[in-house]
């Protein structure tokens, strides 16, 4: 990452000493560990989103664009951590300092956009419900998140300018391969300090502002109301089924105020350890910029590595912790077999239509709305005595409920 070529160019070089035993065994292992399970939960995040339609939401979209991100991270930081481990030198060559290290930047970076997506995302969703019917859908999700990375892959084009392998030459006939940078430390700050403000103080200002504005509707004040959900119960008034449609009205409502207040607190932890885990190593380097002898002790490095790669491997460990949906989309992935659509136990419905409505994009109706947990069905939204109404709107359909 580039933490190491950093260091590699502000060290006092004197008399070549390999990486302890001790150093290299548990740096080994410990990245092994966090990188092997990074890659494999972040592949799943991926797999099971492009895979599964109910899955396929604005907000989702992001967490892929993420999880992309996240993988990259751990490929091009993580594993030639392993080598340097290892070897105690670069082994890749001058065209693989110039691509791992744009791809390590390219990463960081992506990944701090997504996150910033999703959070204004999150943001327009809940406290502009109107607006996010037309700002919140997956066509515009994926756009946005097309701009992120071709931002974000012009913005990392400097690197291929600013990396490049280095000799170092040891007491002892000892010589050394490096990827380092081949502007010096003076010229490397600015590009840095842009870099700190741009992809991880601004992103974090943001997100405090936003989420705390979130919380004040889904904690404080209550739900604005989902003009869908309106629009429905005016319909079902009007056809003689206020008692059915208010009972139902109020019971959706309520759930879906507890998963939007589940999805919001699944995404704060997501910018919550994006902050804390990249903070060691972000002070770092801000501290050793202002020190004429930068504080480089490499179990404290090492410290820090660990943390930025174990950012990038968590997120999927956390959707399966605090999201229903994703849970049950990685058991069906790893499974590998059909997933039965749950059904209450104490109810049988038969639903018999004549016309079948299909929309244009493939979306349904509340997409919009990008909740992440399943909405469970009870017993209060079914009624305790068999009844049967016709649609008005559907000709010729007919929906009965019976007692199982």
């Amino acid at each position: 990452m580039e933490n190491v070529t950093f260091i590699r160019e502000n060290q006092t070089f004197g008399n070549w000493t390999e990486h302890s035993i001790e150093y290299k065994v548990v740096s080994i292992l410990l990245v092994t560990l966090i990188c092997g399970v990074g890659i494999v939960g972040n592949v799943m995040v991926i797999l099971v989103v492009l895979t599964t339609k109910h899955m396929r939401t604005p907000t989702n979209c992001y967490l892929v664009s993420l999880a992309v991100a996240d993988l990259m991270v751990l490929t091009a930081a993580g594993l030639p951590n392993i080598t340097d481990s290892l070897y105690g030198q670069w082994v890749y060559g001058y065209v693989g300092c110039l691509c791992i290290t744009y791809f390590q930047y390219l990463g960081i970076n992506a990944s701090s956009c997504s996150i910033t997506a999703f959070t204004i995302e999150r943001y327009i969703a809940i406290c502009h419900p109107i607006k996010a019917q037309f700002l919140c859908t997956l066509s515009r999700a994926k756009k946005i998140i097309v701009v992120v990375w071709a931002f974000t892959s012009l913005y990392c084009v400097m690197w291929f300018y600013l990396s490049d392998t280095k000799e170092i030459h040891y007491a002892g006939n000892v010589t050394i391969v490096t990827c380092a940078y081949k502007v010096s430390r003076n010229q490397y700050l600015p590009i840095y300090f842009t870099d700190f403000a741009v992809f991880y103080v601004l992103p974090l200002m943001l997100a405090t502002i936003l989420y705390g504005l979130i919380a004040r509707i889904l904690f404080l004040n209550p739900l604005p109301s989902d003009p869908k959900e309106n629009k429905k119960l005016k319909k079902d008034a009007c056809q003689g089924n206020k008692s059915i449609s208010s009972k139902n009205s109020n019971c959706t409502s309520s759930t879906t105020a507890a998963s939007r207040r589940q999805v919001t607190k699944m995404l704060a932890v997501v910018v919550i350890l994006f902050a804390l885990l990249w903070m060691p190593y972000r002070t770092l380097v801000v501290v050793n910029s202002f020190l004429e002898q930068a504080y480089l002790d490499l179990w404290f490095l090492l410290f820090c590595r660990i943390c930025v790669y174990l950012n990038s491997a968590i997120n999927p460990v956390i959707y399966n912790a605090m999201s229903q949906k994703f849970r049950a989309a990685f058991k069906k992935l790893c499974s590998c077999r059909a997933q039965r659509s749950e059904k209450p136990a104490a109810y049988s419905m038969a639903l018999t239509y004549s016309v079948i409505k299909e929309t244009s994009n493939g979306e349904s109706p509340d997409h919009y709305t990008t909740e992440l947990d399943d909405l469970t069905a009870a017993e209060e939204f079914l009624p305790r005595k068999r009844m049967s109404f016709d649609d008005g709107h559907m000709s010729g359909s007919k929906v009965t409920f019976s007692n199982a």
